[in-house]
């Protein structure tokens, strides 16, 4: 009996090795497996190499019934350096599947590393081969400008302006004003920065909110926003300076030259702009080096707050990060903006431009809010927070009160 225990165990032992012996070496066949997302790659790196070599025809081999076509057509002038896919996931039901990518391109000349974007592609297998059949933005992420329409192209000595929709001469006018901000921004800021901006001009302010992949209600007001994230390497791809061409252009010359140089400070700073940094320091100086040596006085760049000042509504405090909300009331938003620049003015004045920027710089370098700026305002102005607060409300009723 025990003899046929023993039997018996060896075997199930001889089976269960058998078993795994015939998983490893494929006894009775190969092992179906998937190979679609290997080939979707493949598919995708033929698709990258034509957008790249600007190879039409390999371009719409990738792809069926022309898919493509108009946003290839639509890139023609655009300085690539850099163009990839990378295939993340993919579902696949029978001869079709969905598959998340992300894109990565870079513009020659501009961007220091490659700008990231995540792309939602249908796709489609015939005879033996997969095609593209549908390439859009992911659900909740922005546009790209050549989705928009046939990209036009200026350069300037330090900008590259990219337009839909608009005149040549116009956008040779956005490279102008972008020429002129950077050498003003180096002056002020420094040069620990690329020196150089990348201006996106759409057709309307729809297609500004596309780029930015949010309501259109958010921007009516804006003539311009700047894109990336704060406190990102300064090794990171340029900005994007992203124009609204409706409210753009109802400002006057000093109007556009003062937005294309707050704006393309935010670029020079961002790797020093953190989430402790308050919005009243960022927008304030920004808005400081935008009207540095324009000989304009307080009253003339801060007409709200000097209303409110001469009504008797001097503020209490400097402007929270809600004040700066767009959705809100106009007045309090103007206030904001003219509060900020007027605290980093006094800075200037009263402790120098050189102790401006480390105040900037010690700020940005804390991880969060929490006693960023208490700590900055005594390292490097000798100051406390009521103290700074209350010589700002003093420089207030100076320079507005009547």
């Amino acid at each position: 009996m025990a003899g046929r225990r023993r039997g018996s165990r060896m075997v199930v032992l001889w089976c269960a090795l058998l078993a795994l012996l015939c998983g490893l070496v494929g006894c009775g066949g190969p092992v179906a497996r998937d190979t679609a997302a290997a080939e979707v790659q493949r598919l995708l790196d033929r698709r990258a190499d034509a957008v790249l070599h600007r190879d039409e025809k390999a371009y719409l081999t990738t792809g069926r019934g022309g898919v493509g076509r108009a946003e290839f057509e639509n890139l023609e002038d655009v300085p690539l350096a850099a163009w990839e896919y990378r295939l993340t996931r993919i579902d696949r039901s029978g001869p079709r599947a969905t598959a998340d990518v992300g894109l990565r391109y870079r513009l020659d000349g501009y961007d220091r590393g490659t700008v990231d974007a995540a792309r939602t592609l249908r796709l489609e297998r015939r005879d033996g081969s997969w095609y593209v059949t549908s390439d859009r933005p992911a659900e909740g992420t922005a546009e790209q400008l050549w989705e928009q329409g046939p990209v036009q192209v200026a350069r300037g000595a330090h900008s590259l302006v990219l337009g839909v929709g608009q005149a040549g001469e116009e956008l040779r006018r956005y490279a102008d004003l972008a020429d002129r901000a950077v050498p003003a921004v180096r002056d002020a800021w420094g040069g620990d920065w690329a020196g150089r901006v990348v201006v996106l001009v759409p057709k309307s302010l729809n297609g500004m909110a596309a780029l930015l992949g949010a309501p259109a209600s958010g921007y009516r007001g804006m003539a311009a926003v700047t894109t990336g994230e704060a406190g990102a390497s300064a090794k990171a791809p340029a900005d994007r300076i992203v124009i609204n061409p409706e409210a753009y252009r109802v400002l006057g010359a000093f109007g556009r030259q003062v937005v294309l140089t707050h704006e393309t400070t935010h670029v020079a700073t961002r790797a020093h702009t953190s989430a402790a940094t308050p919005l009243w320091l960022s927008e304030g100086y920004a808005d400081w080096v935008g009207y540095r040596g324009t000989g304009r006085t307080a009253e003339q760049a801060a007409p709200e707050l000097a209303r409110a000042v001469r009504a008797g509504g001097l503020p209490d405090a400097l402007p929270d990060d809600e004040d700066f909300g767009f959705g809100g009331d106009a007045a309090r938003l103007a206030e904001a903006y003219e509060g900020g620049w007027l605290a980093c003015r006094m800075i200037a004045r009263d402790w120098g431009e050189e102790r401006l920027n480390d105040f900037y710089r010690a700020v940005g370098a804390h991880k969060d809010r929490q006693d960023a700026v208490e700590a900055a305002l005594l390292d490097v102005l000798d100051t406390t927070p009521a103290g700074f607060t209350e010589r700002w409300r003093d420089y207030l009723r100076d320079q507005l009160g009547t």
